[in-house]
């Protein structure tokens, strides 16, 4: 996968508003508070459910690293979409093509996915099932599972040609 281009087609506002969010997801994973965050539990999930000492001994060790490599997914998301022509706000709904390497798809793939379970997490969103999905306040979590389900296709598709 890593010498084929995957194009990933926006509007410029929704391009605008994707590097707004990767940008507070990186601040996230990389500037932790020591106050606990469910989000960034629901990014580094317990290890050892039936064991609370275990799992957060667990935690204590590998957190770091797993907050890491979100981190360096994201700086790879980031770096796709700062190669983006910034227009004027009457351009907002114009199409910009982002260019997304084959051996950055992984990257874009953890990272969507990580930011909806961290918007899962402050939207109070336990499975697919728990909220209205008619609610506005929800538009962002189902627009980034729109956009994440297309990645995946893309990958699945991929896959299946190796």
């Amino acid at each position: 996968m890593t010498d084929q281009l995957v194009i990933l087609t926006l509007t410029r506002i929704e391009a605008t508003h994707l590097v707004d969010l990767v940008s507070q997801f990186r601040t996230l994973v990389t500037e932790q508070s020591t106050d606990e965050d469910p989000a960034l539990d629901r990014l580094t999930p317990d290890a050892y459910p039936d064991d609370a000492a275990e799992s957060q001994e667990f935690r204590h060790v590998t957190r770091g690293d797993l907050l890491g490599r979100r981190a360096h997914d994201a700086a790879v998301v980031m770096g796709a979409l700062e190669r983006i022509e910034h227009a004027d706000l009457d351009e907002a709904l114009a199409p910009v093509d982002i260019s997304i390497a084959g051996d950055e798809l992984d990257s874009w793939l953890r990272t969507l996915a990580a930011l909806r379970l961290v918007l899962a997490s402050r939207l109070g969103i336990d499975d697919d099932h728990a909220h209205d999905s008619e609610d506005p306040a929800y538009g962002l979590y189902e627009w980034l599972g729109y956009r994440l389900e297309g990645l995946v296709q893309v990958a699945d598709e991929r896959a299946e040609d190796e």
